[in-house]
């Protein structure tokens, strides 16, 4: 068939129209467009070569509020790429379904008709058709309207074969030269005749078959692509040079052979190290070594920033590569390590924007699981002044965006199965600590807020019943018993700061320690308005406490008297005085020792402060030791007493609560508060007597002394509860009769 004999200039003005055209991306040659579905009043979206959807993005951006709080700021993206169409999810908070099927940061081809639907409810019809070229000619892939026309094909042909002939011999006569009867186009069928073309064009021309046909379209791939199709082009038709051609043929082409070699050696080489990256990258993923292929996507990520497959395989490998060492610090409650692994965990760019909602996930959860390892165990209870903070920081991240904590870690479950296996004990806990939350976070909140008010008050005596009954009503409440025990210290050494009995008030508050925030505060508070004594002078105290525990009377005398002039001189003075009687005491029953003179001996040892005069106490002992058996006279004989005494106070009627309200002192509450403070001063007697010489014996009285102190500690609860309708004067009158010291 003759081939196509178009005008000379007409491939140039055809060039040069194709020249004008700006060049298209891979991809681009197709038309998409999206209709609204479930917002007819929306308008179509039509797609050029990619969209963002996002509300931040237009056109979304001018959406009403109502359709914008659907999406996610950065919600999908749309992009044309090799002939396709492809959906991807950007992390989105709502989800995106294509035809009802979730889909994930993967990305999903579309095709014409699919429905995609955004954040849930906004949907749209995908239209994809082929876009008509500004040269008249097809999109790839496209069935060409000349395709029944021989000439047309050949004329096409025959345009691509001169380019490339110019290509490989640039001595020939371009195309535009050549005379109008003969355009030196060949048509040739097979890879030896099209070889052969381009390796003697001296030779005579030959006619093509009449029935092929061929048509050369567009190339839509990858440069990368192209490039190894074009190499196994040159591959075959190098190869199709057959011995028929004889050996002369072989040797005046042997040097344009050697060329093609060497050209099919340039473009492979030049394949090979341009496509090096990413087959480094596939083997680090297939050999399973994720720290690797993250490094390798991080610095791919850096020269294709856009790459929505890339930042796929990237996310995939970090995970891959950062949550199992995490996990494995997290089973051995490794939490600093945890924490460390985390800290490395980290993408450039736009990556880094996945990754980060991810990371921050995995922190939640490592803080969640040191709660509750801190706690003692999920099955712990709940401590006041200890847990709460961290309770409703983790329960209120969660609360805050509970379906977002559930999409991050489904994705790092679906991204590492070991994840998958072991989050969903941490979800039991987080369940677990909100119902607990829920009861017991307004108890803390309320005990927090009464003890601060009454220390605010100052008065801390009203908070013993208040957290008895609280610790009767939430037994499962962790903490109370520490705070009571620091109020009872709290208490002691405000009371001794009262009645300033500085040697008692020292010995408490060289041992004091706080650790409960508003007694720490009070603790100080009392320090700074001199109602304690200061730091320093308790330093200088120290010193003096430390002489008198050796028995060194003398170094003791010289470290007080300077302290007897500046603050606290006076109760300095005093304690100095008391020191003095203490040795000389002692040393008069040394000096009397031959008289064992029990009585006195046992008078010396009540007088003597179980916490100052340790020294004194033991010596004492070794003499009451020498006497055992006038001194264990003596000892049961207190013991009797005070149960004789406790016997009577309850068989006559414990105090009630009448009596303790009486706008006076009654008889009958007299009567009986004498009963029950005699019965307690018998007790607390006879045991000092007991551990002085044998503890064992004393293990007999334990009981009672127990019950009458517990009787004690309940009136003087029940009196102190009406602080506000008794008088002053009455209240601490009432308290002086059944043995406790004023409020």
């Amino acid at each position: 068939m003759p081939a196509d004999r178009s005008a000379p200039g007409a491939d140039k003005q055809a060039a040069q129209r194709r020249s004008s055209t700006p060049p298209t991306s891979p991809g681009c040659d197709l038309d998409v467009v999206l209709q609204p579905l479930s917002r007819p009043e929306l308008s179509d979206i039509r797609i050029a070569n990619e969209l963002t959807i996002g509300r931040t993005e237009s056109p979304f951006a001018a959406y009403a509020h109502d359709v914008v709080k659907l999406l996610s700021r950065q919600h999908a993206r749309i992009y044309c790429r090799e002939g396709g169409v492809y959906l991807a999810d950007l992390a989105s908070r709502n989800g995106t379904t294509v035809n009802r099927a979730r889909v994930w940061q993967t990305p999903c081809k579309l095709g014409d008709g699919d429905e995609i639907c955004l954040g849930g409810q906004l949907s749209y019809r995908v239209k994809i058709n082929p876009r008509p070229r500004s040269d008249g000619s097809q999109a790839p892939g496209e069935r060409s309207s000349s395709h029944g026309s021989p000439v047309a094909d050949r004329s096409q042909f025959a345009k691509q074969a001169v380019v490339l002939r110019e290509s490989v011999n640039p001595s020939a006569q371009p195309a535009s030269a050549l005379p109008p009867g003969d355009d030196n186009t060949r048509f040739v069928d097979s890879p030896t005749s099209f070889l052969k073309l381009f390796s003697n064009a001296a030779e005579p021309k030959s006619e093509a078959s009449s029935g092929s046909s061929v048509v050369l379209a567009a190339d839509a791939k990858p440069p990368a692509m192209r490039q190894r199709e074009r190499l196994m082009s040159l591959l075959r038709e190098f190869a199709s040079l057959d011995a028929n051609d004889g050996r002369d043929r072989w040797r005046r082409n042997g040097w344009k052979a050697a060329a093609i070699v060497a050209l099919f050696g340039v473009f492979a080489l030049t394949a090979y190290f341009w496509n090096a990256p990413e087959r480094n990258l596939k083997q680090a993923i297939a050999h399973g070594e994720y720290a690797h292929a993250a490094t390798l996507a991080d610095r791919l990520l850096q020269k294709h920033p856009d790459d929505i497959l890339l930042k796929a395989q990237a996310t995939d490998a970090t995970l891959k590569a950062t949550v199992p060492a995490w996990l494995a610090k997290m089973r051995s409650h490794d939490f600093g390590g945890a924490n460390a692994v985390l800290a490395a965990m980290s993408g450039p760019g736009a990556r880094d924007v996945e990754l980060q909602p991810l990371k921050g996930e995995l922190e939640w959860v490592g803080e969640l699981e040191r709660l509750v390892s801190n706690r003692g165990g999920p099955e712990a209870p709940i401590r006041i002044y200890s847990d709460e903070d961290g309770i409703e920081r983790v329960v209120g991240r969660w609360n805050d965006d509970t379906s977002e904590h559930q999409r991050a870690l489904a994705i790092i479950a679906a991204h590492v199965s070991e994840f998958g296996e072991w989050y969903g004990e941490a979800l039991t806990h987080v369940r677990r600590l909100q119902s607990e939350s829920a009861v017991y976070l307004p108890v803390i909140q309320r005990v927090k807020a009464n003890i601060d008010t009454e220390l605010q008050r100052d008065s801390p005596e009203a908070l013993e019943v208040m957290l008895a009954e609280t610790a009767d009503k939430y037994p499962a409440l962790g903490g109370l018993d520490d705070v009571r025990q620091e109020l009872a210290r709290y208490l002691e050494i405000r009371q001794e700061a009262l009645s300033r009995k500085s040697g008692r008030l020292f010995a408490l508050l060289r041992t004091a320690r706080f650790v409960t925030p508003p007694f720490q505060q009070s603790f100080r508070g009392l320090i700074e308005t001199g109602q304690l004594p200061s730091a320093e002078l308790r330093q200088q105290y120290d010193a003096a406490t430390k002489a008198w525990e050796s028995g060194d009377s003398s170094e003791t005398f010289t470290e007080l008297q300077p302290l007897t002039t500046g603050p606290w001189g006076s109760e300095a003075a005093a304690e100095l005085e008391r020191r003095r009687g203490v040795a000389a005491r002692f040393a008069a029953i040394d000096s009397a020792r031959a008289t064992k003179d029990v009585d006195q001996l046992l008078a010396f040892v009540e007088s003597l402060d179980a916490g100052e005069d340790v020294y004194f106490a033991r010596a004492a002992a070794t003499d009451l030791k020498l006497q055992r058996a006038s001194v264990m006279t003596r000892a049961q004989d207190s013991m009797s007493r005070a149960r004789m005494l406790w016997q009577e106070y309850r068989n006559n009627g414990v105090i009630d609560a009448a009596q303790r309200v009486e706008n006076s002192i009654s008889a009958g509450f007299r009567t009986r508060a004498r009963l029950l403070a005699g019965a307690r001063e018998s007790a607390q007697r006879g045991l000092m007597i007991y551990s002085q010489i044998d503890m064992e014996a004393a293990a007999q009285w334990s009981t009672i002394r127990s019950d009458i102190e517990s009787e004690a500690s309940r009136q003087r609860r029940g009196l102190i509860e009406l602080g506000n309708v008794l008088a002053p004067e009455l209240l601490r009158a009432k308290l002086a009769l059944i043995g406790e010291g004023a409020p």
